[in-house]
């Protein structure tokens, strides 16, 4: 009787012990990306024109390539130009079914985040002021936050944000301007790292300033649990890890024509906690034929592991 058992009994065993043997499941990685879209307009608003069908039809191949998870974009002109976006983009297999949109004192074009992954909770920041010179300035554009469940045991929170532009502002300098607008990010960022100093977070966004200039600086924070973290995607050949083989990183995001010049100024900023989650190898900048056709600037994207354990060392003191 033993010898005719063995055939049932033997792959009940070696099934039992495969819980123990074999490797953990590798831990769901995911992708959070920031794109300007230059004015996605339906229809003209002002100076500002309206989207061309071969920019729009530009900006979803570029998203595609980009196999963001959770996508952050700037200058969205209306709601319904962003369910125009959702909408082609769920036609092409993408489906972002939930989003937050919000708008601040510039009703022109807003920010807005969207998400493969349940958004749990939205505190966007809409009506904030400042005093600058003993006047009352308005954020332009709001800081659009949300806590993502990427997985029922992780979720990460995002702050999405467009700060004031290079362009001549009336009422006061521009590069003041934004030094407020980076000082009350800055102050929300703290808040959420002073309550939970481990918390997944990002901060990402066009910044509109390069990396040695006071609002940049402001929003990393000062060395400490409390800094920032600049990831500094790179190009690569696709929307995936290696970089391109020029000799040096190339690290723009903005063409400048009034300028003629090309920089970073499209950031994706992570906490300290986060850090160990960072896998650099998924994050870069997409190199694509044509990007001109779709924006002024080129998208950042940064990849992750949703397990707080994390594969990566440990934070560096500042960077």
């Amino acid at each position: 009787m033993g010898r005719h058992c063995l055939p049932i009994i033997l792959p009940l065993l070696l099934l039992q012990l495969g819980v123990f043997l074999l490797p953990a499941r590798a831990a769901e990685h995911f992708r959070v990306a920031s794109y300007n879209l230059e004015n996605y307009l339906l229809e003209p608003v002002g100076t500002r024109p309206a989207k061309t069908s071969e920019a729009r039809a530009a900006i979803r191949a570029t998203v595609r390539e980009l196999h963001a998870d959770i996508l952050a974009v700037q200058e969205i002109g209306s709601a319904a130009a962003l369910e125009e976006l959702r909408g082609a983009l769920r036609q092409e297999g993408i489906d972002y079914r939930y989003h937050e949109l919000a708008w601040g004192h510039d009703t022109n074009i807003a920010v807005a985040i969207l998400s493969r992954h349940p958004i749990t909770a939205r505190r966007s920041l809409t009506n904030a002021s400042f005093l600058l010179l003993g006047r009352r300035h308005f954020l332009n554009r709001a800081f659009v936050e949300v806590d993502v469940r990427v997985r029922p045991d992780y979720s990460v929170t995002v702050i999405a944000a467009h700060l004031k532009s290079r362009r001549t502002a009336v009422e006061a300098d521009e590069s003041e301007l934004r030094e407020q607008e980076a000082i009350l990010l800055r102050e929300r960022v703290e808040g959420r790292l002073a309550a939970n100093p481990k918390l997944n977070l990002v901060v990402l966004g066009d910044l509109n300033d390069t990396r040695d200039t006071r609002p940049i600086r402001t929003l990393l924070g000062r060395a400490g649990p409390l800094s920032l973290i600049d990831t500094r995607p790179s190009e690569c050949a696709t929307g995936g890890g290696a970089p391109s083989g020029e000799g040096r990183p190339i690290a723009w995001t903005h063409y400048y024509a009034k300028e003629d010049t090309y920089s970073r100024i499209d950031y994706l900023l992570i906490s300290r906690g986060l850090y160990h989650e960072w896998v650099r190898e998924g994050s870069c900048i997409p190199r694509l034929p044509g990007w001109g056709i779709a924006s002024d600037h080129r998208p950042v994207v940064a990849e992750f592991s949703a397990d707080d354990s994390g594969p990566g060392p440990a934070a560096p003191e500042r960077r």
